[in-house]
């Protein structure tokens, strides 16, 4: 096993002892508190400790030719947010159809540096993926629904 493995195990054991639910997959685990699911993967960092990255899939799809207004909208929300921000990954094509249009999907994404795995830092990244998840979510929810808010 290597270190990241072992650092992914322990940190999956930390979040299951404060009452999240855990799934293994390939490369990291999925986090649910809750209703929403969140990837987070882990990596050693050069200087000591763990890179921690969380990914949450809003299933929310923009196609190329609302990009300009998509992106002015991000910015402004990406403004108020304090544990992870709104990113655009293009949505890889099944069929090969090249002329269609291309997709992004939006995600939420953050990064955390643990200085190492001891319980008050495992405590902190608890604390940032129920903020980080939370922030976002109400974000777009209030972008969405709102009668201030932009429309995608």
């Amino acid at each position: 096993m290597t270190a990241s493995q072992t650092e992914l195990r322990r940190i999956m054991a930390a979040l299951q002892d404060r009452g999240m639910t855990v799934e293994a997959v390939e490369d990291g685990a999925l986090v649910q508190d809750g209703e929403t699911r969140v990837a987070l993967f882990a990596e050693p960092h050069h200087q000591g400790g763990v890179i921690v990255r969380l990914h949450l899939d809003l299933e929310l799809y923009v196609e190329e030719d609302s990009l300009p207004d998509i992106l002015m909208g991000m910015n402004l929300l990406n403004q108020g947010l304090d544990y992870g921000a709104l990113n655009l990954d293009p949505v890889e094509v099944e069929d090969e159809d090249e002329d269609g249009p291309l997709t992004f999907a939006v995600l939420g994404r953050s990064v955390l540096w643990l200085t190492d795995l001891g319980n008050p830092e495992l405590a902190r990244l608890s604390e940032h993926l129920r903020r980080f998840e939370q922030e976002v979510t109400e974000a777009v929810e209030r972008t969405l629904h709102g009668s201030k808010g932009l429309s995608a």
